[in-house]
């Protein structure tokens, strides 16, 4: 089988990571020292860095909340004296990137952008090329990086070099082995759910299933799944529980048992040597990369391309410009 830019891309982390552990990121890290409160903004993906950005800079000291894209365009007619800025944007092209950097640039509000490489925003920390694939992979884990080397430098205790290192071997055994068996592709629909920072890994787990294998995926707080949210669920949909140390698997039932209403064993495989002692939000790394080797599997077994990800409709030029100054969202 051909393997897949996503598979490529995937591969490519351990590296990426160990290049991030040396990245300089002093100067970016003094433009937030001092601030009454930083905002961590991103869009999609880079949202989901944007949360646990804001829990390792909370660690360090700072008082620092995140916001989707839309929510900063919103902050960008009135920011706040004392307010820093970090955006985050793989490709510097989202809508509502430009136009949250735009206003705090010219508010002179204190600024760090990470981007890829070669993006051209002169205050960025730069991360990886562009991604081959349009299911995200390095560029995240990646940015999740240089966010706990931010932090770290601000005093945090997450994201030192070495940390990152050991973020990077643990990040070639789950390659090595990523012990998924046990997860089987659901006759509707799968359901990832975490607590904290690993509510936030499957919600970006379930985007890249969502995205690479084009079925039904959705991640969840577990409180927020346990209320309401999971009455929908039955024997035709599977769970995947994401806890320190482990991932649990509630599989779909076999025919039989599903007649009767009943549901399979569940399923635990151990996490890789070396992730189990990582603070929390770098642990959700490997985890992540365990998630989007889930999502490449699920694709084959589909039939699906997860290297083109947005198609027919949802690809429309309209849709991707809303944010910009003078388009307005219906």
């Amino acid at each position: 089988m051909t393997a897949t830019a996503l598979q490529r891309m995937i591969l490519s982390q351990p590296e990426a990571l160990e290049r991030m552990a040396g990245l300089d990121v002093a100067a970016a890290a003094g433009r937030l020292a001092g601030a009454r409160r930083v905002l961590v903004v991103g869009t999609g993906t880079s949202r989901h860095a944007a949360e646990l950005g804001a829990l390792l800079l909370e660690g360090a000291g700072c008082d620092a909340r995140w916001l989707s894209g839309a929510q900063a365009a919103r902050w960008a007619a009135w920011p706040r004296e004392g307010d820093a800025l970090v955006v985050i944007t793989h490709t510097a092209q989202t809508a509502f990137a430009q136009r949250v950097r735009a206003a705090a640039s010219g508010e002179g509000v204190p600024l760090v952008s990470i981007t890829g490489e070669g993006r051209g925003w002169p205050e960025a920390l730069e991360t990886v090329g562009p991604e081959e694939s349009e299911t995200y992979s390095v560029s995240y884990t990646a940015t999740l990086a240089v966010l706990a080397r931010l932090a770290h430098e601000l005093g945090g205790p997450e994201g030192s070099a070495e940390q990152l290192e050991r973020t990077a071997a643990a990040v070639r055994e789950v390659i090595a082995d990523p012990r998924l068996d046990a997860v089987a592709v659901p006759a509707r629909s799968l359901a990832l759910i975490g607590c904290g920072p690993w509510g936030v890994t499957a919600r970006e787990g379930a985007l890249k299933i969502r995205e690479g294998a084009r079925m039904l995926a959705e991640g969840f707080e577990s409180d927020r799944f346990l209320h309401g949210a999971a009455v929908p669920y039955g024997p035709a949909d599977g769970l995947v529980v994401l806890e320190p140390g482990a991932v649990v698997a509630k599989l779909p039932p076999a025919p039989a048992e599903a007649a009767k209403g009943e549901g399979r064993a569940v399923a635990t495989r151990g996490a890789p040597r070396g992730q189990g002692d990582l603070p929390p939000v770098l642990a959700q790394i490997p985890l992540t990369v365990r998630l989007q080797l889930l999502a490449d599997r699920f694709a084959g077994l589909r039939r699906q391309d997860p290297d083109t990800a947005i198609v027919g409709a949802w690809a429309e030029a309209e849709l991707w410009d809303l944010g910009k100054p003078g388009v307005q969202a219906s």
